[in-house]
């Protein structure tokens, strides 16, 4: 990379810092704590979540018929993400210790907490575990998919890239093909020396 392009990226990861360090001020007014890693709110705001909560039968009769319909295509998902999930596992406690790369924590990325929050009801409880595992799984094996990439072609394309991981930006530039083998190598060394599991984008 240019010293530009470094300079860029590295205010684009201060700015993320800064915006964690929001988040997290903002947060710290919501009154809750974490005991033994579960959400625990302060006894007035458990209160005011359970006086918020839509029941279930009432839930249920207000929903849309296509809604109804769509649930069953959705929830389907739930296989072709399990086996993504089941042989990206596989993969990487396999080829990874060839290859010598650190293993993706997977538990890391996997986070179910929003079971502790009153206002919603047991169906809204479980969509929102369904999405918090299908997205999960999607950030799990990316991480897999980019330590891979920066093992085998770490290269960044001609074309713009979009939503690209965070392994990107320190790829080769395309068309230095002069460089490239000594980039492979330096990045190569890199990933086998990292320590621990980065923590997935956005976590605080």
């Amino acid at each position: 990379m240019t010293d530009t392009i470094t300079a860029i990226v590295a205010k684009i990861r201060a700015l993320e810092a800064e915006l964690e360090g929001e988040f997290a001020r903002q947060q710290a007014g919501l009154r809750y704590g974490l005991e033994h890693g579960k959400v625990v709110f302060e006894e007035e705001v458990a209160r005011r979540h359970r006086e918020l909560q839509t029941g279930l039968t009432r839930y249920l009769l207000k929903a849309r018929l296509g809604v109804v319909i769509s649930a069953p295509i959705i929830y389907s998902l739930i296989l072709p993400f399990a086996l993504a999930d089941a042989w990206a596992s596989l993969y990487q406690a396999v080829c990874f210790r060839v290859y010598g790369i650190p293993q993706v924590k997977r538990g890391r990325y996997m986070v179910f907490d929003r079971a502790g929050l009153g206002y919603l009801n047991a169906l809204e409880k479980i969509n929102c575990a369904y999405c918090s595992y299908v997205n999960g799984v999607i950030a799990y094996v990316r991480e897999i998919g980019a330590r891979t990439e920066q093992y085998w072609c770490p290269i960044k394309h001609a074309r713009r890239v979009l939503g690209a991981h965070p392994r990107y930006p320190d790829f080769q530039d395309y068309g230095q093909g002069e460089q490239y083998r000594e980039k492979l190598h330096a990045l190569r060394a890199r990933l086998a020396a990292e320590a621990e599991d980065p923590p997935p984008a956005g976590d605080a």
